[in-house]
C-alpha cells in the first residue's frame, strides 16, 4: 500500500508543477539576425534554415519557403540522455528505512534515453537498480504464516483455502525487516506543456508527467539469523527499550537497538509466490509486469544540460510480496491479509544532456517554445506576403511625391533622381528648354533660353541635341507580371522609332524595387523584358541600353531616358535572385 510519506512526495512534486515560474530566459536586446550563423535573439533557431530538416519532411520545407504552404516543417531535434540516483522505497507492510536511518536507507540508480516527437510528446526508455530496506520497530508474535521466519515448517489451516499455518503459535518476537534488490526496465509517454510561453521567449523549466509500461524483476530477502546461523534474540537487542505498539516514543532507540544487535546479512528468503516466473538469467528473481506513474521538474542548465528532480511511483502487477510480507502486523490472533498490494517509490535527482550536431538539430522540442516563429513573424517578418508598397508619383517622371524635389514636371521631360529636369550643362536651363544645350563654363551665366554670353563655335549647340529628342518616360506593370502590356508596347515602339533616328544615342533602363530581395528580382526581371523586347521586336542592338535596377521609386515602374554625353553602364546584368523569379 502507498503510504503518507510517499503521497506527501507526490503532492509536493504536483504542488511545484503548478506554481509560477519565474526562472526565465528573457530577451534584453531587440529581435534581430546577427552574426555569421544567422542566430536569431528571441527565437529557438532559424525556421528559414534547411540544415535542420531532414529529407523526409523537406518537400514541405520548400513548399513552405515558397509560401506555398503556412506552416513550416518540423526540426530535427537532439537525443536525450541522463543518469542520476536517488531513494528506493517499498511502500508495503513493513515500514521502509530511509536515509537517515544512519545510512540504512534505500537507493537506487537510473539511465534512460529519450526523444521528443512533437512539442508535448516525447518517449523514453529507462533502466532502474533498486536497493529498498525495511524494519518494523514493533515486535510480532505471529509469523508462524511466515516461512521466512519459522523453521518447524508450515501446513493449510483447515476450512481457509490458500492460508499457510501451523498448530503452535511461537512465542519469541520477531521484528518484520527486508532487503529488496529489483531491476526495472520501463517505456513511458511523457507529456510537456511549460515550453508553451505566451508572454515570455522561453522557459528554463520544464514541467512533465508521464505513464510507463515496464517489468520488474526483484527478490527479497530477510535477517532472520546472526553470524552463528541462530534466530536472533531479540529480547536481548531490545533491553531497555518498550516495545508495546501503543509506546511510540521509543521508537527511535528500539531501531537503533535492532541496527546495533543484527548483523545486516539478509541471508534468508523472503517469501514469495512459488508459481511466479523466476528466470535464472536474473539470478533466480521473481518478474513481473510492473506499470508506472510520476511527475517531474527540469532546470535546464544550458542548451545541452538540465537537471532533473523526478518521482516515479510502481505498482508491480497483483503484487504483495515487495517487502516479503503478506500479512498486517498483529500481536495475538488470526492472521489479517493486506489490504492492499505493494508499490514502489523512486525519488531522483538526475542530470541529462541533450546529443546532436548543433548545426543540424534544435534542442528536443519540450525545451522549444511553439509560438516562436509566430510571434517573430509578426513583429520581425522576414517570409511574410507584405503587399508591395504604392507610392504616388502625381507626375509621373518615376520619382515618388515623397521624394520629388521639383513636382508638376511636364510629362516627357526626362528628370534626374530628384525628380528635377535634367540639366546638362548646369546652367540653370533644363535641357528640354536650352537652345544652347551645352553652354561652355566661361560663356555662363546664360539668357533665359540657356544661351550663354559667348559666340557659338561651329556645331557646340549641334552635338547633343540629337539625343536629346530622344524622349523620357516610364512603363507602368501591374501585380508581380514581367508582361509588357499592349499600351506600353506601343510606348516602346516609339522610343525604338527615336533611337533608330539617333543611331549613336544610348538610352538608359532604369528599375525601381529596392524594399526586398523579391522586389529587387522582379525590377531586374522588367528592365531586361524592355531590353529584350527592344532587342527583338525592333532590331535596336542590346548594348544601346544602359541596364539599371533596384532603384528608388515606385517599384511598379521602369523608367526610360536618353544616356547623358559620357555616360556608360551594363547592357548586361546578372540576375540577383533567381530563384525568387515570377513571372
Amino acid at each position: 500500500m502507498v503510504n503518507k510519506n510517499y503521497l506527501l512526495l507526490t503532492g509536493v512534486c504536483a504542488l511545484l508543477a503548478t506554481g509560477t515560474v519565474n526562472a526565465q530566459e528573457t530577451t534584453t536586446q531587440p529581435a534581430q539576425w546577427s552574426g555569421r550563423d544567422m542566430t536569431y535573439r528571441g527565437e529557438s533557431y532559424d525556421v528559414l534554415d534547411s540544415n535542420y530538416i531532414p529529407r523526409s519532411r523537406m518537400n514541405q520545407h520548400r513548399r513552405f519557403l515558397n509560401n506555398q504552404y503556412a506552416f513550416p516543417s518540423k526540426p530535427r531535434n537532439m537525443w536525450e540522455l541522463g543518469v542520476g540516483l536517488g531513494m528506493y522505497n517499498v511502500s508495503g507492510d513493513v515500514p521502509s528505512l530511509f536515509f537517515w536511518h544512519k545510512g540504512n536507507g534505500g537507493y537506487g540508480f537510473h539511465a534512460h534515453i529519450r526523444k521528443s516527437w512533437g512539442y508535448v510528446f516525447s518517449t523514453r526508455l529507462q533502466y532502474n537498480y533498486g536497493v529498498a530496506k525495511g524494519m518494523a520497530w514493533q515486535e510480532d508474535r505471529n509469523y508462524r504464516w511466515n516461512p521466512a521466519w519459522t523453521d518447524n515448517g508450515y501446513m493449510p489451516v483447515p476450512g481457509i483455502p490458500g492460508i499457510p499455518g501451523t498448530p503452535n503459535i511461537p512465542t519469541d518476537p520477531v521484528f518484520w525487516n527486508y532487503r529488496m534488490e529489483a531491476h526495472q526496465l520501463n517505456f513511458d509517454l511523457i507529456a510537456s506543456t511549460n515550453n508553451w510561453r505566451f508572454h515570455k521567449a522561453k522557459t528554463s523549466l520544464g514541467i512533465y508527467a508521464f505513464l510507463g509500461l515496464g517489468a520488474i524483476a526483484f527478490n527479497t530477502r530477510v535477517d532472520a539469523l546472526d553470524a552463528n546461523m541462530q534466530k536472533y534474540d531479540f529480547d536481548a537487542i531490545t533491553t531497555g527499550a518498550q516495545t508495546l505498539p501503543q509506546v511510540t516514543e521509543n521508537r527511535k532507540q528500539i531501531r537503533d537497538n535492532l541496527a546495533a544487535g543484527m548483523d545486516g546479512t539478509h541471508e534468508t528468503e523472503a517469501e514469495n509466490e512459488r508459481d511466479r516466473r523466476r528466470p535464472a538469467i536474473f539470478n533466480n528473481k521473481t518478474l513481473n509486469f510492473a506499470p508506472s506513474f510520476g511527475l517531474g521538474l527540469q532546470f535546464k542548465v544550458s542548451r545541452r544540460i538540465n537537471i532533473a528532480i523526478e518521482d516515479r511511483v510502481t505498482l508491480p502487477w497483483d503484487e504483495d510480496l515487495l517487502d516479503g510480507q503478506r500479512w498486517a502486523q498483529q500481536i495475538s490472533g488470526s492472521p489479517v491479509l493486506s489490504a492492499q498490494n505493494d508499490g514502489i517509490n523512486y525519488l531522483s535527482l538526475g542530470v541529462n544532456f541533450n546529443l546532436g550536431n548543433k548545426a543540424k538539430s534544435v534542442e528536443p522540442l519540450y525545451w522549444l517554445n511553439p509560438l516562436d516563429h509566430m510571434y517573430n513573424e509578426m513583429s520581425y517578418p522576414r517570409h511574410m506576403i507584405l503587399p508591395d508598397p504604392t507610392l504616388p508619383d502625381s507626375d509621373g517622371d518615376g520619382i515618388t511625391d515623397q521624394f520629388d524635389k521639383c513636382p508638376g514636371t511636364p510629362m516627357g521631360v526626362a528628370v534626374d533622381s530628384h525628380g528635377c529636369p535634367l540639366d546638362t550643362d548646369g546652367d540653370g536651363v533644363p535641357d528640354d528648354r536650352d537652345k544652347q544645350l551645352i553652354t561652355p563654363t566661361e560663356c555662363q551665366p546664360v539668357d533665359a533660353d540657356g544661351v550663354g554670353k559667348c559666340p557659338c563655335p561651329d556645331g557646340c549647340g549641334s552635338m547633343a541635341p540629337a539625343c536629346g529628342s530622344i524622349g523620357a518616360g516610364s512603363i507602368i506593370f501591374t501585380g508581380s507580371s514581367s508582361s509588357i502590356a499592349p499600351s506600353a508596347q506601343a510606348q516602346l515602339s516609339s522610343l525604338a522609332a527615336q533611337m533608330m533616328a539617333n543611331p549613336t544615342c544610348k538610352v538608359v533602363i532604369t528599375g525601381a524595387g529596392n524594399a526586398s530581395k523579391v522586389q529587387q528580382q522582379r525590377s531586374w526581371d522588367r528592365v531586361n523584358a524592355i531590353i529584350e523586347f527592344m532587342s527583338e521586336k525592333h532590331g535596336i542592338d542590346r548594348n544601346r541600353f544602359i541596364f539599371q535596377y533596384g532603384q528608388a521609386g515606385d517599384p511598379n515602374s521602369v523608367m526610360y531616358r536618353s544616356a547623358l554625353p559620357g555616360e556608360e553602364g551594363p547592357a548586361n546584368v546578372a540576375p540577383p535572385f533567381p530563384n525568387l523569379r515570377r513571372n
